[in-house]
């Protein structure tokens, strides 16, 4: 039988690939503290579960392709809250995630042979839609010494080129934990205005910013309006991941236009869902300043845990709950395999992200990893000590 050459281009979830080891190492009694996944543990909100419980209608319908309106309405009220007051529910499509919103994005902008332009390391999964929509991943190279920093003009105009479709980043980033600064962000505007072509911006991060740089969305960019699609969800916001609702920000008509095909095409996302996550847009401020705070909290104990392992080669995060390291081990991949098959502090071993699967660039990332600073503090300072103690046994094993 034959499989579609795009999804066998397609790789597995550096995230998701230890799991067999992990479920071996946890049937043999051992504790793994996950720093390898994006799985906050800050409680969701009551308000999701009250909205649900709430919910009285006597048929559980189908939703209307673009959204239900409670949704799109309290998604349009943020956006107006953060500055954006011209969008309207127009502007606004409901997606199953940040996922299927980048999915979505790269079927509708997309053909056969085209590029995307997209700092690297990066999320994985960007590559598998990209390829999935037949286009091709040109990465902006960065490295761990330079603080992963990708915004400059000089690096990215010389990459664009015929085939270049949009320019993709993530602000706050994911793995680095980069944070673009204004004129940064109106650089990378300007640049995809000036070529014409879109620039897709990853803004699932955006209240996760922690040294000075305030709250700030692509969307500002009024001359790049027609060029601006801005992804966005409820999973790390609100800490509500397993409600898989997202959104597609735009103002450019013809792009919801074909996003909307997409939209009729899976025919909804889930009704209770969106009744649940439209409530969480009602959390205030005070809500936003408690979680970031537990998260900068977490940043400096991670980082600076980190930073006291000889040979570590980090930049502190300025923003989201990441921070991308070049470990001094001469495999990642083989350091975290040992770590869950031989390794023990006294019971505990940790999870982490090997660095290759977040490049397209071959022999990229083989020393580096991407940690997760998503735990509780107490356990978060464990995690790193066994972390400490696990590279210092394999480099003398």
């Amino acid at each position: 039988m034959k499989f579609s050459t795009k999804i066998e281009r397609c790789e597995l979830s550096p995230m998701r690939k230890y799991a067999p080891y992990a479920d071996a190492a946890k049937a043999r009694g051992m504790h793994i503290y996950p720093l390898n996944i994006g799985q906050p543990d800050i409680e969701t909100p009551r308000a999701f579960f009250d909205a649900v419980a709430s919910f009285t209608a006597p048929v559980l319908e189908y939703a209307p392709s673009d959204g239900v309106a409670s949704y799109l309405e309290a998604v349009r009220d943020y956006y107006r809250r953060i500055g954006q007051t011209d969008l309207t529910t127009a502007n606004l499509l409901a997606t199953n995630g940040g996922s299927e919103a980048l999915w979505l994005t790269m079927s509708c902008i997309l053909d056969d042979g085209d590029e995307i332009i997209v700092p690297e390391p990066y999320y994985p999964n960007y590559s598998t839609f990209v390829t999935l929509a037949g286009g091709k991943v040109r990465p902006i190279p960065t490295t761990p010494e330079e603080g992963y920093h990708y915004a400059q003009r000089s690096k990215i105009e010389p990459l664009i080129n015929e085939h270049t479709r949009a320019i993709m980043i993530t602000n706050p980033g994911n793995p680095t934990g980069s944070v673009l600064t204004r004129e940064e962000m109106k650089m990378l505007a300007g640049l995809a205005h000036e070529y014409g072509i879109f620039l897709v911006a990853d803004e699932v991060y955006r209240e996760f910013s922690y040294d000075g740089e305030q709250m700030a969305s692509m969307l500002e960019f009024h001359d790049a309006a027609e060029n601006v699609i801005v992804i966005d969800s409820v999973s790390k916001r609100f800490s509500a991941c397993g409600a898989r609702i997202g959104v597609v920000v735009s103002r450019n008509k013809d792009f919801l236009s074909e996003g909307m095909k997409v939209c009729q095409g899976r025919l909804c996302c889930p009704t209770l869902d969106q009744v649940g996550a439209a409530a969480l847009y009602n959390e205030g401020p005070e809500y936003f300043a408690a979680v970031k705070e537990e998260y900068r909290r977490r940043r400096d104990t991670a980082y600076d845990m980190l930073m006291q392992i000889p040979g570590v080669v980090c930049r502190k995060p300025e923003g989201a709950f990441y921070l991308m390291a070049k470990l001094p081990v001469d495999s990642t991949d083989a350091f975290q395999i040992w770590m869950l098959e031989h390794f023990s502090a006294s019971g505990d071993t940790v999870m982490i992200t090997p660095g290759e699967g977040f490049y397209t660039t071959p022999g990229k990332g083989v020393d580096e990893a991407r940690l997760a600073y998503v735990l509780k503090h107490d356990d978060l300072v464990r995690a790193m000590r066994v972390l400490a103690e696990g590279i210092d046994a394999y480099n003398h094993r």
